[in-house]
């Protein structure tokens, strides 16, 4: 989706479609620095917005390879969460990947995404993308569902 339509949907208070996808290697996560958009020095795994037509999945496959290069195969359903941060509202969708083919991520949107690492579950980044943050309780408490959701207290 181009800037001027998200800016466009922001100003007409139409909420947009996020899709995130938690991929798992040897018990850690990958999440990348964020940076020039909302979130931005965040911590956040692979995702984008929803382009018209597209399923959620192939949303979801493409801005993992968009994003770090890798190829996933198969994706389970993690959560839905209704959010407003960052001076935006978001209908986010999260899943994660089952099956990925063996590949290191590379930052292939140097302008969206800093870095990415592989991350224990007991050793996470500070802060977490605020979606992310949400999704890791989802997977935690086995809950796929936030009715609304407004950023956490510092």
């Amino acid at each position: 989706m181009t800037q001027s339509l998200v800016s466009a949907s922001a100003a007409a208070g139409v909420p947009k479609v996020g899709i995130g996808v938690l991929i798992q290697r040897e018990g850690r996560i990958l999440l990348g620095r964020r940076r020039n958009s909302h979130g931005d020095g965040s911590y956040s795994w692979c995702g984008g917005h929803l382009e018209y037509g597209e399923t959620f999945e192939e949303c979801a496959v493409r801005e993992v390879r968009e994003e770090c290069g890798l190829v996933v195969r198969r994706l389970r359903f993690l959560c839905l969460h209704n959010i407003l941060a960052y001076d935006r509202h978001y209908v986010d969708i999260q899943f994660i990947a089952e099956e990925v083919e063996p590949g290191e991520p590379r930052v292939l949107e140097p302008h969206k995404i800093a870095d990415w690492g592989w991350y224990g579950l007991d050793a996470l980044p500070n802060p977490l993308f605020r979606p992310v943050e949400l999704a890791l309780d989802a997977w935690r408490t086995h809950r796929s569902y936030t009715p609304v959701s407004t950023p956490s207290a510092p």
